[in-house]
């Protein structure tokens, strides 16, 4: 049975909205140890000592401030990825003449979820962008750069509009897209080409290898983003972060400032909660979004 294109986009547009939120529930504390340690690296000796302070400082609550942005930034960006990525598979096999029937290897796949990042950057950066700066607002605050009391989302938003306008939630895209382009075509590829060889072991199909196989080629999907882009990573949260105190810098200015100042190891602060964090957070993501995809197409057939 074809499914018709819009309710294809729909299904997949709910089942990474469904992924989304599971990510981001299962893997916070360790997202929010990252985003300090990499606008902030000398404040912290490491990823324990990060913790640590955080709880002792800020409480639990400081492992989850910014979870209302992080969990629209990741419920918008991954329903528009996914749905973009069932797009851009159809407009891979256009341009390698294949028939809508026929499947696509894990490298034309990988190919479509790097196009499809393009899309999920413009409505994944202004809600990253809030994130950032409400994860790293304790350390704003104990470095002077802002004042004390602006720790809601709302005045994050106000502070953005009132110094750069609408156009200030966009601070950072390029970098973001500079991020995602090569980060999701290892993503995507690593997903696929871990299911291949599992299904290949397992000897069944790629969506029937199980839930343990799944959930370990969602992280280690991640894992591979990660480390390819983990770098860009921390240039984007440095912008974000720090032009809430002036404007900051783009993307090779930033770069270079901070090989600069704190060396090239500080390009690779928090990466060791990152790497922690893939692999429960990516494997709830892939999880949760091919079996809500899986139930919404039953329902449809039956």
């Amino acid at each position: 049975m074809t499914t018709h294109p819009a309710l294809q986009a729909a299904i997949d547009l709910t089942a990474g909205a469904v992924g989304g939120a599971a990510c981001v529930f299962s893997g916070q504390p360790f997202d929010t140890a990252k985003v300090k340690m990499q606008t902030f690296p000398t404040m912290y000796r490491g990823f324990l000592d990060c913790f640590v302070s955080t709880y002792q400082q800020e409480g639990l609550r400081g492992f989850y401030r910014g979870t209302s942005p992080a969990l629209l930034a990741n419920v918008a960006e991954n329903s528009v990825l996914f749905m973009s990525y069932g797009f851009c598979q159809e407009v891979v096999r256009l341009v390698s003449r294949q028939n809508g029937e026929s499947g696509l290897s894990d490298l034309q796949k990988a190919c479509a979820g790097s196009m499809a990042s393009i899309f999920s950057s413009l409505v994944l950066c202004p809600t990253e962008l809030v994130k950032c700066r409400l994860q790293a607002m304790h350390e704003m605050e104990a470095s002077g750069r802002i004042a004390r009391g602006q720790k809601s989302v709302w005045s994050v938003v106000k502070t953005v509009m009132r110094a750069s306008g609408p156009l200030g939630f966009y601070e950072g895209l390029t970098t973001t897209i500079v991020r995602e382009v090569p980060g999701y075509f290892c993503f995507f590829g690593a997903y696929e080409l871990c299911r291949t060889l599992f299904a290949s072991y397992l000897h069944t199909g790629k969506d029937d290898i199980g839930v343990v196989p799944l959930m370990f080629s969602g992280g280690f999907a991640g894992a591979c983003l990660w480390l390819v882009v983990y770098p860009i990573d921390c240039v984007k949260s440095r912008i974000q972060v720090h032009s809430l105190a002036g404007r900051q810098a783009g993307f090779l200015r930033t770069f270079l400032g901070v090989l600069r100042t704190d060396g090239a190891a500080a390009l690779y602060s928090g990466l060791t909660p990152t790497m922690i964090r893939t692999f429960p957070a990516n494997g709830a993501l892939f999880l949760a979004y091919e079996f809500s995809r899986k139930m919404m197409m039953q329902h449809i057939v039956s």
